[in-house]
């Protein structure tokens, strides 16, 4: 019995330091794809970066340069690498928590909006490459359709609280959170429109609630 907590620290210990290496890769693996490309970037360059063997990355992220290129997103995407849903992380909560329809809306446009920032340049990166690497390709394919089901979420707690329109079904709620928070939607409008990332949130926010919630809710007063 006495060994049991000594246990659970060890195995503490491993996880935090299995994070920890998880995150060095990420970091390191992005840094250099961004500087030179997905192509450009070999395993051997990411281990020596990370101050790591290169087997520690195929043990740490699985299935090759694909599977580097994944842990790069989950970890950008997340914020970190620690293996928290993304509907268990506080600013999904507190989102959850506020009582507010179109305050929701807000939040959930902000938190949106930060994920874009972080994403955004990894995306563009690996899009490029993928139109010569089937393995890349098959990633962000899994990348879009995790994102679809991720979007049915934030449908069905509006639908859940009762502030989903009359007659918009769960379903097309999501498809329609779904292509409003499209990396490259946003990347057009702050590109090519010349749009800040406040003018988007803004826009996104309002976008969101008028289509999205019913007549009664009251609309964000925003300006984009």
């Amino acid at each position: 019995m006495e060994q049991k907590p000594k246990r659970r620290y060890v195995s503490e210990i491993r996880r935090e330091n299995a994070e920890a290496t998880r995150l060095r890769i990420a970091e390191a693996a992005r840094a250099l794809m961004l500087e030179h490309g997905y192509a450009a970037t070999k395993m051997a360059d990411v281990a020596r970066a990370a101050g790591v063997v290169v087997q520690t990355l195929y043990t740490s992220c699985p299935g090759g340069k694909p599977g580097l290129a994944k842990l790069v997103w989950d970890v950008t995407l997340a914020g970190d690498a620690q293996a928290v849903p993304q509907s268990a992380r506080p600013q999904v909560q507190a989102i959850i928590a506020e009582p507010d329809p179109v305050r929701k809306l807000l939040a959930f446009a902000e938190m949106a909006l930060a994920i874009y920032q972080r994403v955004g340049p990894v995306h563009r990166v690996l899009r490029a490459a993928a139109a010569t690497d089937v393995g890349l390709a098959r990633l962000l394919s899994d990348t879009e359709e995790q994102r679809l089901t991720g979007s049915h979420g934030p449908a069905e707690h509006l639908a859940a609280v009762g502030a989903l329109r009359t007659g918009l079904s769960v379903e097309r709620a999501a498809d329609q959170i779904y292509a409003l928070t499209s990396i490259e939607l946003f990347e057009r409008l702050t590109e090519f429109c010349g749009w800040t990332v406040r003018d988007c949130q803004d826009w996104l926010a309002r976008t969101l609630s008028e289509t999205l919630l019913g007549p009664t809710d009251s609309r964000p007063s925003t300006s984009a």
